[in-house]
């Protein structure tokens, strides 16, 4: 077995073991969808910080179960090459591990979300005005997953160095396009902007990532932060599409 050399490589590894469940396992790809629509749905409601916390742990804990039962399967795979009753328990009870999560995941939202459908959208839309910072924080959640699924998809590069697309650029882009959104201010977006082409530029100048990778990776940051503000708020976006 070979151990990680660095810190990088524990970080690209943990990445790894998630993207390949992610790139192989159907239910994963689920469970990051339905986390998506749950990070969406929750702009629309003003949650307080127990609901919040409550709502991460939840979406964390049935990815993390996914995980293991990924592992587990793996690693029975590896032990029995025919079919066998006691793998197949293992497997079972693996699976009723991430259904046990699931179902509390569903509890959990029916009980967070049932009593706030109610509200008025303009009542809602109002109240999401007044928390921007709600707005970017579920807009780099939702950049980081959709950049996992990319990475599983295009399977090139490692998680952290290399690959399409460059979620480094991702997430400077999409930072930056929340600092204009919210300021309109050209001193501050211009200053934003160069430490967003040094990203970018360091990753090329690495190689890292090829220059096609940090524009594709730019504009998926750009674009999930530009859909969330004009989804949820009535910030002015035209200033930027000009």
């Amino acid at each position: 077995m070979i151990k990680n050399g660095n810190m990088i490589d524990s970080f690209n590894n943990a990445i790894n073991g998630i993207i390949y469940a992610v790139r192989t396992q159907r239910n994963m790809r689920i469970h990051c969808l339905a986390a998506i629509l749950i990070l969406i749905l929750s702009l629309f409601y003003d949650l307080q910080r127990a609901e919040l916390l409550v709502l991460f742990l939840t979406i964390s804990m049935v990815i993390f179960a996914e995980l293991i039962n990924t592992a587990i399967e793996e690693v029975v795979d590896i032990i029995v090459d025919e079919f066998h009753p006691r793998a197949k328990i293992v497997k079972d009870v693996a699976a009723g591990a991430v259904l046990v999560t699931a179902f509390n995941a569903v509890v959990i939202g029916y009980l967070i979300f049932f009593d706030k459908i109610e509200p008025a959208a303009t009542s809602i839309m109002n109240k999401l005005n007044n928390s921007p910072i709600h707005i970017v924080f579920i807009g780099v959640l939702i950049t980081l997953i959709i950049i996992l699924i990319l990475k599983a998809y295009f399977k090139t590069g490692t998680p952290l160095q290399g690959g399409m697309p460059s979620g480094h650029s991702a997430l400077a882009f999409s930072i930056l396009t929340a600092v204009w959104i919210l300021t309109q201010d050209i001193k501050i977006f211009t200053l934003s902007l160069v430490l967003s082409l040094l990203v970018v530029q360091s990753r090329v100048e690495a190689k890292i990532h090829s220059i096609l990778e940090v524009i594709i990776g730019a504009f998926v940051g750009v674009l999930i932060m530009l859909m969330l503000f004009q989804l949820v708020s009535n910030y002015n976006l035209l200033p930027f599409l000009k």
